[in-house]
């Protein structure tokens, strides 16, 4: 059994001599007990958490059970943002012991299936659920395969329900449970889409969507997905989406519904925040049943792809309500992203990357945090704030190493830390190798196409770049980063000596941003290149007074390494001949 305090390092940032003297009280006079009344042995401590033996896994579970009911009555007068609440982790397997210390894959195993857990919840694997059924009168919920950190194969989950009654005649969606506590990270379950259409045959397809809708909604490691055998329980029946967040503990719900008519189907989808019952995105889509799994992908990429960036939106949202003062790691890192999407601004790029290394503090784990303020400093460098001196390259060369020791398998950590490798280090291939792999982690996230679209570009891969930023605008049509989409497709059709598509690109990118610099620098030369000077002396007239100190013999300390020495000359001479200075 592995226990360990949730939100630990954000307690003592509020009240360190307070909660160490609690978490000492509740260890002596909960936790070492209840170890001992049930016959296990702890291994070690660890500051804010423990490692504990047992001869059955019958005494840990219910150990377990009776420490979290002992620790949420200790809570019940607590203010939730002071609550100490443990999560703990039980397996049952091959360990190693070696002077009183025990070692191996069933130790890691527990470990990282406390992670996954719930802040008061339990979380235990296949091994330990099926020796324990029929044993404790407990429900168990099945998370579905969980994919756990350094652990080679992907592992089935059960959360343990130990706040409800179970008898033999209930069946898992009759089983009335207090609220769930709602995740600290985005949480969404995918409710089993409803078959309009008379024929029974077609729940196999809209069965299958829904599946393939999760798969692929927990590739991405900033949401909390909820598992298909839970979210099915669903089926067949009339829902409020306000009682589905409460029993599931989540803050959003997809829900939708499959018409087949003659040989065509109509597929539905919304998103629902369960809190308000506001409706975030909706979507419909029509094709034939002829090319009906083809049909099915289709819907899930532009599902999933949408889904994404609205429950990022809505997460930000809702952050910026929450006080200043909150300390919570991940609303430190959503302000980061509000801010970081206001490229225009140095003001709000140094006050992200201030907002992740607050985050970093508090959580020195959290991958996508160092990947983003490693960002930070591409930004700066795109908009000339920065030059990339030895001290800057250094910093984002140690950021963008953590956000990969860390993410392996994020897929955000691993692209935003790519494009700054390459942008502002300066390392093409290792920046580039990070972001295919972030690809091939999530070939839904917007955010991984984007950044392997510039590297394509900076790779001279012009017309890979246009694809990849085509599938992140498809993806994301309403992300705030569609300037920069924008910006990309122009450079690629610069590169390739399109001038008329560069310029209307760059056009278009403009009208939202119309000082973003990278904007104005392609809309400068490729209208000169196109053979329209009063244009292109519009733009550098513009670029003159956002960037005064801009010249052409400086303009490398803006631009990346690119592979092709004659991208830049190209680039540099269509600057020329727009009017800027040599």
């Amino acid at each position: 059994m592995a226990a360990d305090v949730a939100g630990s390092c954000r307690l003592i940032g509020i009240d360190e001599e307070g909660t160490l003297a609690r978490l000492k009280a509740l260890r002596r006079t909960v936790f070492d007990p209840k170890i001992a009344e049930h016959r296990g042995r702890i291994v070690k401590n660890t500051g804010d958490g423990a490692l504990v033996e047992f001869a059955s896994v019958v005494d840990a579970v219910r150990c377990a059970v009776e420490v979290q009911r002992r620790m949420a009555e200790q809570n019940i007068d607590v203010p939730q943002d002071k609550r100490i609440e443990l999560r703990i982790g039980i397996h049952v397997g091959d360990i190693i012991i070696n002077d009183n210390d025990i070692f191996g894959d069933g130790v890691n195993i527990a470990v990282r299936l406390e992670g996954i857990a719930e802040p008061g919840g339990i979380c235990i694997s296949d091994d330990a659920q099926r020796q324990i059924r029929g044993k404790v009168e407990l429900a168990c919920v099945d998370m579905g395969m969980q994919a756990l950190k350094n652990i080679a194969e992907p592992m089935r989950a059960w959360c343990v329900r130990f706040d409800v009654a179970v008898s033999t005649s209930m069946r898992p969606s009759a089983v009335t449970a207090q609220p769930l506590t709602v995740p600290g990270k985005p949480s969404i379950a995918v409710l089993p889409f409803i078959n309009m259409s008379g024929d029974p045959e077609q729940d196999y397809f809209a069965d299958g969507m829904v599946e393939d809708i999760i798969t692929a909604l927990s590739r991405f490691k900033a949401l909390f997905v909820i598992a298909r055998n839970s979210s099915f329980t669903y089926k067949g029946r009339a829902v409020d989406v306000k009682q589905v967040g409460r029993e599931l503990g989540v803050r959003y719900v997809l829900e939708g519904s499959v018409r087949k008519a003659a040989n065509r189907v109509r597929i539905t989808g919304q998103l629902v925040d369960t809190a308000t019952g506001a409706h975030l995105w909706a979507e419909r889509f029509d094709g034939g049943l002829g090319d009906i799994f083809d049909l099915q992908d289709q819907v899930t990429e532009s599902v999933v792809g949408a889904i994404a960036p609205a429950v990022e939106q809505a997460e930000i949202e809702r952050a910026k309500r929450k006080p200043t003062e909150s300390l919570d790691v991940y609303t430190l890192y959503l302000r980061g992203l509000a801010r970081s999407y206001q490229f225009a601004s140095r003001q709000a790029n140094d006050e992200a990357l201030r907002l992740f290394n607050s985050a970093i503090e508090l959580d020195p784990d959290f991958a996508s945090a160092y990947g983003c303020a490693a960002f930070c400093y591409v930004i700066a460098k795109f908009n000339g704030w920065i030059s990339g001196t030895a001290n800057e390259i250094a910093e984002v060369t140690r950021l963008a190493q953590r956000a990969v020791e860390l993410g392996k398998d994020d897929a955000i950590a691993l692209a935003a830390s790519g494009q700054a490798l390459m942008y502002v280090v300066r390392d093409l291939e290792a920046g580039a190798a990070l972001i295919d792999r972030a690809l091939v982690l999530n070939s839904n996230s917007a955010e991984a196409w984007y950044c392997g679209g510039w590297a394509k570009n900076w790779l001279g891969e012009p017309e890979a770049a246009i694809v990849r930023f085509a599938r992140a605008m498809r993806l994301s049509p309403l992300d705030p980063r569609m300037s920069g989409m924008r910006v990309g497709t122009a450079l690629a059709h610069f590169l390739l000596g399109r001038y008329d598509e560069a310029a209307s690109w760059a056009a278009m990118a403009l009208q939202y941003r119309p000082d973003y610099q990278p904007g104005l620098r392609i809309a400068a030369a490729s209208n000169a290149m196109a053979g329209r000077p009063e244009q292109a002396s519009q733009a550098v007239a513009r670029l003159r007074q956002v960037n005064p100190a801009l010249r052409v013999s400086t303009l490398k300390d803006v631009l990346p390494p690119y592979r092709r020495a004659e991208d830049i000359s190209r680039y540099q001479e269509g600057l020329r001949r727009a009017g800027l200075p040599e």
